[in-house]
């Protein structure tokens, strides 16, 4: 079975939504990355499947983006920080309207994420959105542990990462090895 196919099995035929996203984007010619789980995935050594693809966008390119989402097919959730896409199979695809992450596109890297191609943002980009993520107390419990054991295999993967690690961060990985 190739990534895709087990990435397929795991999400109701969600490459085929990813792909289309990603198409739209491309032909949009917009500025745009992954973030979160889905970039993880590429800077770790072992992927996990998940079933939502947290993107941005250039700030300036928010309603292209959406009119492109729109054309593919794809229907529109609007909320508070961020635009929620959803398609045909068990996917959601998350479009980040916060400024934090606002110059991820610009240090974007191609990436081959369970055999689907895309853009993921950058290795030190990937780390500083989990370490916001999980600095957010407003976060389920269930999540706040996921973002830790993202940046613990980020920092797995990539050693040289530690040195970036707050201290908080640092002492949560310590208090759970």
């Amino acid at each position: 079975m190739t990534g895709r196919q087990f990435y397929d099995w795991q999400t109701g035929g969600g490459g085929d939504d990813v792909m289309r996203m990603v198409n739209a984007l491309e032909r949009s010619e917009l500025p745009w990355c992954a973030i979160g789980g889905v970039a993880v995935n590429h800077w770790a050594r072992e992927p996990m499947v998940t079933r939502d693809v947290d993107f941005v966008v250039a700030v300036d390119h928010v309603e292209r983006a959406v009119d492109a989402m729109a054309a593919a097919g794809f229907k529109a959730e609007r909320h508070e920080w961020s635009i929620n896409f959803t398609g045909r199979s068990q996917v959601s695809m998350q479009l980040s309207t916060e400024d934090f992450y606002r110059e991820f596109p610009s240090r974007s890297v191609p990436a081959d994420v369970h055999g689907i191609l895309l853009r993921v943002a950058s290795l030190e980009d990937t780390l500083a959105g989990k370490i916001k993520a999980w600095s957010d107390a407003a976060r389920r419990p269930s999540k706040h542990i996921k973002d830790l054991g993202d940046i613990a295999r980020l920092v797995e993967a990539h050693p040289r990462l530690q040195s970036a690690l707050p201290g908080s961060v640092r002492k949560a990985l310590e208090a759970n090895t």
